[in-house]
């Protein structure tokens, strides 16, 4: 049991850490938002990390969302031009 809590929170790390630059995606919906001047800091990509290390289903899940947003946003765009 152990091993598979272990996995769970690596690959929560490992997730959190690879969607650091896309978490606008993954949590405030498919528009991007501004970041401050001085950029990002440790400290923030420290907070993703753990936050997605616990929770990283629930952020795939809504990262799934948001692309079958964008996706269907493009879709339309297109429809649109021709």
């Amino acid at each position: 049991m152990n091993l598979y809590i272990s996995l769970f929170l690596v690959f929560g790390a490992v997730f959190g850490l690879s969607t650091f630059s896309y978490r606008h995606i993954f949590s405030e919906g498919p528009q991007q938002v501004e970041t401050t001047e001085g950029g990002s800091t440790l400290g923030s990509r420290v907070l993703w990390a753990m936050v997605c290390t616990f929770l990283w289903p629930i952020m795939l899940l809504t990262g799934l969302n948001s692309a079958r947003i964008l996706a269907r946003r493009k879709r339309q765009a297109l429809a649109a031009k021709h």
